[in-house]
């Protein structure tokens, strides 16, 4: 029995079974070769270990960010765009759709005048990162270390930002007519009253976790659009006026979708009327034309089945001085 105890007979290996010792024994860097194979193959030729994963997931933030800004300008825009075209057909009396601009022919014009902004935009925006990546070089970084010393104060970035947002309000105000002979100080006093009432302290109370300083900025891109848009509303009524007074149009109309586009009208059989004095088409629908008069300060409109158009001109290059009263009649 003794000697048994000192000897142990060794198991018996089953045929295809491995001993239990053998299991249960690693292999020598086991865990660390497997990780390792997890590494290669994560981190592949394809770009999905987490290399990869770390750079979409910076492009997905970068987009992200850009869209926060992007997108409220836009739709802001186009909204008070549309406003701005019916304030344009307004001058001459009419509506757009009694002009016969429908919903998808407004949609289509206002979403070119869109893409032309953001292209104009985008030169302006990337002379103005270059002018401050330029000047922050020359300070040996001092313009860097104040932006982020601006972000560390909630209550400066939130002041920044109620200023900003007080200041797009001016061009409602303009909108209204209350804005005229304003010089910079009112402009400047008018901004800090309103960004300080409406602005200052829900943006200090936005800044304090980070869902809120991306609302911050969401809410800010938003009354940049509504300021350009009340803007670019004021300018499109005055060129229309403009236009309607003296038969001069302008670049913004043209962005705008509307087309200044000039016509002699004559009857079925050819005889010219209104004196053969051009007149300023404005559209057509259910079977008429829409015509602006710009020497009798009239609209009207004639039946198509009636009425033939010549000599069409569109956006013609007129001088300074130009009147309506220097249009002649052609034969």
């Amino acid at each position: 029995m003794s000697d048994q105890l000192a000897h142990p007979r060794p198991l018996r290996e089953e045929p295809g079974v491995q001993p239990e010792t053998e299991l249960a024994r690693p292999a020598p860097g086991g865990d660390r070769d497997r990780s390792k194979g997890r590494d290669r193959s994560g981190g592949g030729p394809d770009g999905d270990g987490p290399d990869g994963d770390g750079d979409r997931g910076d492009a997905v933030e970068l987009l992200q960010r850009i869209g926060s800004v992007v997108l409220p300008v836009g739709v802001a825009l186009y909204a008070l765009l549309y406003l701005g075209v019916q304030q344009v057909y307004g001058v001459f009396n009419v509506t757009p759709e009694q002009a016969g601009i429908d919903q998808a022919t407004m949609f289509g014009r206002l979403v070119g005048a869109l893409v032309l902004l953001v292209i104009g935009g985008a030169l302006v925006l990337g002379v103005l990162v270059a002018a401050g990546w330029l000047l922050d070089r020359l300070v040996f970084g001092r313009l860097s270390m104040l932006a982020r010393a601006v972000r560390r104060r909630p209550w400066i970035a939130a002041a920044l930002g109620a200023l900003w947002c007080g200041a797009s309000y001016w061009g409602f105000l303009g909108y209204l007519g209350l804005g005229e002979g304003a010089g910079l100080a009112s402009i400047v006093t008018v901004s800090a009253v309103i960004g300080a009432l409406a602005f200052l302290v829900p943006f200090r109370l936005l800044r304090s976790r980070p869902v809120g300083r991306a609302g911050m900025r969401i809410a800010v891109a938003m009354f940049t659009g509504i300021g350009l848009g009340f803007a670019l509303i004021g300018r499109l009524e005055s060129d229309a006026a403009e236009l309607a007074a003296t038969g001069r149009g302008s670049v913004l109309l043209s962005l705008a979708g509307f087309q200044d586009q000039w016509v002699v009208v004559a009857d079925a059989a050819g005889k010219p009327r209104r004196g053969g004095v051009p007149v300023l088409l404005l559209g057509e629908r259910e079977g008429a034309y829409a015509f602006y008069d710009c020497a009798r300060r009239e609209t009207f409109r004639l039946p198509m089945g009636s009425t033939t158009l010549h000599r069409f001109e569109l956006e013609p290059d007129r001088p300074d001085g130009f009147t309506c009263g220097d249009l002649e009649a052609t034969p």
